[in-house]
């Protein structure tokens, strides 16, 4: 069951997948509470601000329960409050209008245990609309054949429309080790003078910052990926440019695979739309730590007012492209593991893998490996517990941490660095004496594209259990010592996943969210 923040967010990702689809930005205010549950809805639906002759923007109302929904529902949309300034249309076929209010019908649906899309609506500031104008949307929601009614609202802003740009491209090279300078420049072709400015960039674990500023906030993903977000306080004229200061950039881990390639994404903001943009997955007012090593700044490059909104959200962003040189790999080793204990006894068995370097494993890159461990136990044991981090082959759903199967897939997020193993912490129980004997073999790859590392002799390992010995568990091919956790899960990873997926989502690419994993990493 997902649970009530999480419903959120991925409400939050339906609402961006219009940020620049239909060249838009629909804000979203993180409501203050939820609404009253009538039949087990809980209602959801963003703000927006826009300008007049900016795009269109989205306002869309979800129920976020993940029960099955099989009723019709009736939404009428009250329009009144933001007539005068704002145009509010529906972008189905399934609603009338009469005056101010909307009238739309939602059939039943075959609910996939996620959140429900109600109603679209398309928003647009009239032609004589004022900066500051605002105004609530009011939904009410009810269930056909049964009482009671939900009510939500979300509002309606004008701003002042300005026109953000940026360059397309940003190509960078060099090998581990090295610091890239990345001159990230933005432009105004607006009327209005743009009043300060925000950068947000989410990169590839190749990307890292190569200092942390003190108007920056910093983030770190589940893949050692990053994101920040630097404000800027600078009055950007029409046509004028700016540009990061030329202490800004990248540097590359001296534990890079190489040769290899990673991507990046950064993009613009008015403070306002980024307020908005943040609040989509109902994050904290900051996405991390500020640095400390002095503020970065925008230089002008060439020769105010209420909230303000860009009008043109689809040239603001910059695909960062990383082109890692040299030629430096990894040696990952299976680990098995040797077990004895008594018929009917339940044991620990501990598997998995070492990275022995030099470079590090499961960072990204196009060239890198991602490394998937196979554990096929004996055929006389049962597991009686599983690692959340492994699923069943056997389990057509593949529910993880599955007890019960015998041949498993598993896989961790996140950088493993030289000299750091994953363990894999199975229980079984030994169900036939005598010796038995399974199997743990690493894939090396992505996808269907294989890549070798150093050395694939040892990328297969035995699990070895021997039934009618005194319970414990022998040594096996676990490697050397137990030097402590390196959780790669927390907070920060549920932030760059929202921050990452709300722009990725909106049609750059697919971004990996991870979840609280169990899996132990020792040094």
């Amino acid at each position: 069951m997902l649970t009530h923040s999480t419903r959120r967010w991925l409400a939050g990702l339906g609402v961006a997948g219009a940020f620049v689809a239909a060249s838009a930005s629909p804000a979203v205010a993180a409501p203050a509470a939820p609404a009253a549950a009538v039949d087990n809805l809980d209602l959801y639906a963003n703000n927006v601000i826009v300008a007049p002759g900016g795009t269109e923007k989205w306002v869309t109302l979800f129920s976020l329960t993940t029960e099955r929904q099989p009723d019709d529902y009736t939404i009428k949309v009250d329009r009144s409050k933001i007539d005068g300034f704002a145009s509010v249309e529906s972008s189905g076929e399934n609603c009338t209008e009469s005056g101010a209010i909307l009238t739309c019908k939602v059939e039943d649906q075959d609910d996939d245990g996620s959140y429900l899309n109600l109603v679209s609506l398309v928003v647009r500031a009239k032609a004589g609309a004022k900066p500051d104008q605002k105004g609530e949307l009011n939904f009410t929601v009810t269930s056909d054949g049964k009482s009671g009614s939900v009510s939500y609202s979300s509002t309606v802003e004008i701003g002042e429309g300005v026109d953000l740009t940026t360059t397309e491209f940003l190509e960078l090279k060099g090998a581990p080790g090295a610091t890239l300078k990345a001159p990230f420049q933005v432009t105004n072709r607006g009327e209005a003078p743009a009043k300060d400015a925000v950068l947000f960039f989410v990169g590839a674990d190749g990307l890292q910052p190569s200092k942390r500023y003190e108007n920056c906030e910093y983030t770190e993903g589940p893949l050692h990926d990053w994101a920040f977000a630097c404000r800027f306080e600078a009055t950007i004229g029409k046509n004028a440019s700016f540009r990061l200061d030329d202490s800004f950039g990248f540097t590359v881990p001296a534990d890079s695979w190489a040769p290899n390639s990673f991507g990046g994404f950064s993009i613009w903001f008015t403070p306002a739309d980024w307020d908005e943009y943040r609040s989509e997955a109902e994050l904290p007012a900051k996405i991390g730590p500020n640095g400390t090593e002095g503020e970065l700044k925008l230089e002008p490059v060439m020769n105010m007012r209420s909230g303000q909104t860009d009008v043109n959200p689809l040239d603001n962003s910059t695909w960062v492209d990383l082109q890692v040189t040299g030629d430096q790999r990894a040696d990952v080793a299976a680990r098995g593991a040797k077990v004895t204990g008594d018929v009917g006894a339940t044991v620990p068995l501990t598997v998995g893998y070492v990275n022995n370097g030099p470079a590090a494993v499961n960072s990204g890159g196009s060239e890198s490996p991602w490394i998937g461990t196979t554990v096929t136990l004996p055929k006389g044991v049962t597991a009686v517990r599983a690692p959340e981090d492994c699923f069943s082959s056997e389990d057509d759903g593949w529910e993880p941490g599955k007890p019960g199967g015998r041949i498993y897939q598993c896989f961790v997020l996140g950088s493993i660095r030289k000299g750091e193993k994953v363990d894999y912490e199975f229980q079984v129980r030994i169900d036939q004496a005598g010796g038995q004997t399974g199997e743990v073999k690493l894939s090396t790859g992505q996808e269907d594209k294989q890549i070798k590392d150093l050395n694939p002799a040892n990328d297969t390992a035995q699990i070895l259990v021997n039934g009618g010995g005194d319970g414990g568990q022998g040594g096996g091919d676990d490697g050397d010592g137990d030097g402590g956790s390196l959780p790669i899960t927390g907070q920060s990873t549920g932030l760059i996943a929202g921050l990452g997926a709300l722009l990725l989502a909106a049609g750059v690419g697919g971004y990996l969210v991870a979840k609280r994993r169990r899996t132990r990493f020792v040094a």
